[in-house]
């Protein structure tokens, strides 16, 4: 199991491979399922790692499955795959799977669902729609925000976005239409510019000017993981010129769990899904 500094470490690790974690995200990471990291060691050398978070009594998300270069090609991985698995055993899990792995993923019994497409760059502008509000998230209720992730995400994790929402660095908005949220998104720094994730809308025009709020001078260059399983969310962050420059597929052990699709701008994280 990883300790404090394991988890910095790996966050590492996941900038080495290109990543771009994000500067804190270790500590929401382990709010979410404490025993949820795993690391390998060869003669008391890390040499590999992953995350298996369990969330609710039938869903895991794999994430941080890294295999340092020294250690690769000698079954090190493999055995550290097989460790989460167990820890996951009888849940559907699922996982934002890298194109060179995607087909080691497969012969695990991983399924594709959709593809997630990695935009970046600094956003062109955009106004709230009509009617719209665009306020500080963390001071709406707490319950009013875990039920609107619920919509987006297959189950619940009150922990884990107690700890995301309040960390030092991100910023939190919600679009308020009629005294109902109609939208929200997370900004946190990451190791080049800002991510924002997750990011919710029920419109593209709401999802644009949450995005435009976020993307402040100071932030730099952003980066959204978006899901094409939404069509919109693809046709806006070509809009709002950002370019695609990484992806990955978010598969599957089981069936493809039931979100509202419509409503999914930008997934959370690839390590946690």
């Amino acid at each position: 199991m990883a300790s404090t500094d394991d988890l910095r470490m790996m966050a590492r690790w996941a900038a080495d491979e290109g990543w771009n974690p994000g500067a804190v995200d270790s500590i929401a990471f382990a709010s979410a399922d404490p025993q949820a990291f795993l690391i390998g060691r060869v003669e008391g050398q890390p040499a590999t790692c992953i995350s298996v978070v369990r969330y609710g009594d039938g869903f895991g998300f794999l994430g941080f499955y890294i295999a340092r270069i020294p250690f690769r090609g000698k079954g090190y991985g493999l055995s550290t795959w097989h460790a989460g698995m167990r820890r996951l055993a009888g849940r559907n899990v699922g996982l934002d799977g890298v194109v060179d792995q995607q087909d080691s993923y497969r012969a695990s019994g991983f399924a594709r669902a959709w593809t997630n497409l990695r935009y970046s760059g600094t956003p062109a502008q955009a106004s709230p729609p009509p009617q719209v509000d665009l306020i500080d998230g963390r001071t709406l209720p707490f319950n009013l925000i875990t039920g609107y992730d619920r919509r987006f995400f297959p189950a619940e994790r009150e922990a884990f976005l107690a700890c995301w929402l309040g960390l030092p660095g991100h910023t939190t908005l919600a679009a308020m239409r009629d005294g109902h949220l109609a939208g929200l998104g997370v900004l946190r720094p990451s190791h080049l510019g800002s991510r924002i994730g997750p990011l919710y809308a029920q419109s593209p025009d709401v999802a644009a000017a949450l995005i435009s709020a976020l993307a402040t001078p100071a932030a730099g260059p952003i980066f959204i993981d978006v899901p094409d399983l939404n069509p919109a969310a693809v046709a806006l962050a070509e809009q709002l010129n950002l370019k695609p420059e990484f992806e990955t597929a978010r598969m599957y052990t089981g069936p493809v769990p039931s979100i509202e699709a419509s409503g999914l701008y930008g997934i959370t994280s690839l390590e946690l899904g």
